[in-house]
């Protein structure tokens, strides 16, 4: 990919916040090392504990009073709220109580750093800005590509043209209806948002509208995603294992594991599977279609095995951004982005 952006050495340290509605991701870049962690945590179940639970996440990146901070963020989507405005304002007044005045930076889908008084007046300039944070640090060192971050709940497609992030849609509904962001992701989606029918025998069976297993049962049964990776509730509150997936898996056709071998199971989590890499394909050549030149795709999330075959299908070549970055921080892609992104500027924030 090149050689990425770096920070001044000599420079403040700075924390880069990514907060979703059910994970938050961080990075620490200071002396040109970036260091990065991610927590699960779903604000709508405990909003109460959001502040301490970024200063938990902080703690561990061993953040100090002199640091400096950018943020992203995309909880202002969850139900919690009642409005985008609401959730922006609770996220930066959880924000503001585990840093110092004056240390914020919040990045805004216009590809800008703003203060927070300015982002509470127009909260819609910051909210779900995370995506606008990772393709503009990408388009620093790969001017013309695609960017597909498939996360744990949503992929992100966004193109990037002669260095700046060209995407037509800056708000999510506006991403959904380009076709640059799809609800599909490689862990909380439930099956029956991706398929209709699944094989069953020598014939296909519908599936079941229970919410009975997530992709993440299907990409852990596949063995593209480990335990550890499996950062959410399971459906019916068993373990994270392979075998406790086999069986939420089974009953998306209203079976068990007495009914279904093991390699009915794998039949049916390869269709998901299939359908899943088809729809985030299909974004992908949606979103070529208006820049047929681009060859390349950078890619990076959870389900960056996702990005990277729906890429490949597109008929794009493809750069991991877990290469450069290392695996824990591209999973954090956006919060090293926004890092990154402050640590080329000065410290006046435009309004």
């Amino acid at each position: 990919m090149g050689s990425l952006v770096t920070s001044d050495p000599e420079g403040p340290p700075i924390i880069g916040w990514d907060v979703g509605g059910v994970n938050l991701k961080a990075a620490r870049l200071a002396g040109g090392a970036l260091t990065a962690a991610t927590d699960a945590f779903e604000l709508q179940r405990a909003p109460g504990r959001l502040a301490g639970a970024l200063a938990a996440l902080g703690a561990r990146l061993g953040t100090a009073p002199t640091d400096l901070h950018a943020v992203t963020m995309t909880a202002e989507l969850s139900q919690y709220f009642r409005t985008k405005r609401e959730g922006v304002a609770f996220v930066l007044d959880a924000l503001a109580a585990v840093v110092p005045d004056g240390t914020m930076h919040v990045w805004g889908t216009d590809g800008r750093f703003h203060a927070p008084v300015i982002a509470r007046a127009a909260p819609l300039r910051v909210a779900a800005s995370n995506w606008a944070a990772t393709a503009a640090f990408v388009a620093r060192t790969v001017p013309d590509a695609i960017l597909v971050d498939v996360g744990s709940t949503t992929t992100d497609v966004v193109p990037i043209r002669r260095g700046k992030v060209v995407a037509l849609g800056r708000t999510d509904p506006d991403r959904l209806a380009s076709g640059e962001l799809v609800y599909t992701g490689a862990l909380r989606t439930p099956v029956e948002a991706v398929v209709r029918q699944v094989p069953l025998g020598s014939t296909t069976a519908s599936v079941s509208a229970e919410g009975f297993a997530l992709t993440g049962d299907v990409h852990l049964w596949l063995e593209a995603l480990s335990p550890e990776d499996y950062t959410t509730g399971t459906p019916d509150g068993r373990p994270a294992s392979r075998g406790f997936a086999g069986e939420r898996l089974a009953r998306v056709v209203c079976a068990d594991r007495e009914m279904l071998a093991e390699d009915d199971i794998t039949r049916l989590a390869k269709a998901v599977a299939d359908a899943q890499l088809a729809d985030v394909a299909q974004a992908i050549s949606r979103v070529l279609e208006r820049h047929p030149d681009t060859v390349s795709a950078v890619v990076t999330g959870l389900g960056d095995f996702i990005a990277a075959a729906a890429a490949r299908r597109a008929g794009l070549q493809v750069l991991t951004l877990a290469d450069t970055l290392g695996r824990e921080a591209a999973r954090a892609a956006p919060a090293a982005a926004v890092a990154y992104l402050l640590s080329s500027v000065t410290r006046s924030v435009p309004a």
